[in-house]
């Protein structure tokens, strides 16, 4: 039985409608991180359902769950309706993953298994060196490393909060995204060079300088002033 068969909370086997919920709350943070929910779209949950396969009980579970976490609110009537974030709240968000980002990524490193980093390195490798642009495998390359920072920082307060400061910055739709790809792969192999050395200055430096130019980018793209 995998993880995913299980409660979080007790480790006892999910009942049926227990699993379906899990599965359309899987389905449908994928369908909004990778945008096929847009941000602002109304969700009709018979219209959902019916496309996941599931029943509107379980969709309802897992849009509860979605409102929890940020990504999804209550609209107008009954129906939800995905988060929109503004580029004041992105910047926000970022600022405050600045404070605490470099700080999980130092706790992370006697924890993090190498075979992770090795398979998240090779990923970044290959991401930069593809000959096509797929956004979903951007973002893919994306959680991977800093979701690694995040499971392994040892802190279960701070892990939480920059799961939602991640889901807040995912949520802000870029549309030169494409140029970030250089960026960001080479911004992530540094921060992996310094956790597989075991280099609490350099990964701190090496993580606090890829916010902030996640920052700069989102200033220069936008034209917003400091």
């Amino acid at each position: 039985m995998s993880i995913s068969e299980t409660r979080a909370d007790s480790g006892k086997p999910l009942r049926h409608g227990d699993k379906l919920a899990a599965q359309a709350y899987r389905a449908v943070s994928d369908m909004i991180r990778r945008r096929r929910l847009a941000a602002g779209h109304v969700i009709v949950e018979a219209r959902l359902a019916e496309l996941l396969g599931v029943s509107r009980t379980p969709l309802r579970e897992a849009l509860q769950r979605l409102e929890g976490e940020g990504l999804v609110r209550k609209g107008d009537g009954r129906n939800y309706v995905v988060r929109h974030v503004d580029i004041g709240e992105y910047i926000q968000s970022l600022k405050l993953r600045l404070l605490i980002e470099p700080h999980a990524a130092v706790q992370s490193m006697p924890f993090i298994p190498a075979r992770k980093l090795i398979e998240v390195r090779r990923e970044t490798e290959e991401l930069m060196n593809a000959t096509s642009y797929h956004i979903d495998v951007h973002w893919d390359a994306d959680d991977h490393l800093h979701n690694l920072i995040i499971d392994y920082c040892d802190n279960q307060v701070m892990a939480e909060v920059l799961r939602n400061l991640r889901a807040t910055t995912r949520l802000f739709e870029i549309d030169q995204l494409q140029d970030r790809l250089k960026p960001d792969a080479k911004e992530h192999l540094e921060i992996i060079d310094a956790l597989e050395r075991a280099d609490a200055d350099a990964c701190f430096k090496a993580v606090a300088n890829h916010i902030e130019s996640l920052i700069a980018f989102a200033r220069l793209h936008i034209g917003i002033a400091e």
